[in-house]
């Protein structure tokens, strides 16, 4: 069976059975997240249905941007497209960059995701047009905690963004849920 058909079938089992904490409240929630807050995270697995609930935030309380390592390539990149949106139209007053330990970005370069793209058959001059921003995210990923610190002062330095929202940044620890805070962003 393909992948696409399990999804389907669990879709259908699903909407036939939604489970008991998907109350027909639940279903009237507005698209606004109600503590006003947006999280930047990464994608890792290990973050589904475990980070949201360790933060205290349930479904319909936050807008979460998922990104391979949380990190921001440019002024106007997808996840400050997506921010703005948050902002301007969302009311969200303040944002939390939440970076991860043991995260695989940490291991990751350009030149390793070069190879890769050429064995799949990427055409070289593809790569060339994305290679100076490739080399700039892949190979500044080091330290999680200096990446959320570096996206932090991305985002309070980024001319779109407003100055009176708040932006924080936390690091997470995968196994055990922990959260310590990197930067305050009240201070």
């Amino acid at each position: 069976m393909s992948k696409l058909q399990d999804m389907l079938d669990a879709n259908a089992a699903f909407c036939a059975h939604p489970p008991a904490d998907y109350t027909t409240e639940d279903l009237k929630k507005s698209k606004l997240p109600q503590k006003q807050v947006a999280l930047i995270t990464c994608m890792d697995t290990r973050l589904v249905n475990f980070l949201e609930p360790a933060l205290g935030i349930g479904r319909g309380e936050a807008k979460v941007i998922k990104t391979a390592g949380n990190g921001i390539t440019g002024v106007f990149d997808g996840t400050i497209r997506s921010l703005l949106v948050c902002i301007y139209e969302l009311g969200v007053k303040e944002i939390f960059v939440i970076g991860h330990h043991e995260c695989g970005m940490a291991g990751t370069t350009s030149e390793g995701l070069i190879k890769a793209m050429l064995e799949r058959g990427i055409a070289k001059e593809a790569i060339h047009m994305i290679k100076k921003e490739l080399i700039e995210w892949a190979d500044e990923f080091h330290h999680p905690e200096q990446n959320v610190t570096d996206t932090v002062e991305r985002i309070r330095l980024n001319p779109l963004i407003p100055a009176d929202v708040y932006v924080h940044g936390l690091i997470f620890h995968p196994r055990s849920g922990k959260v310590d805070v990197v930067v305050n962003g009240y201070k």
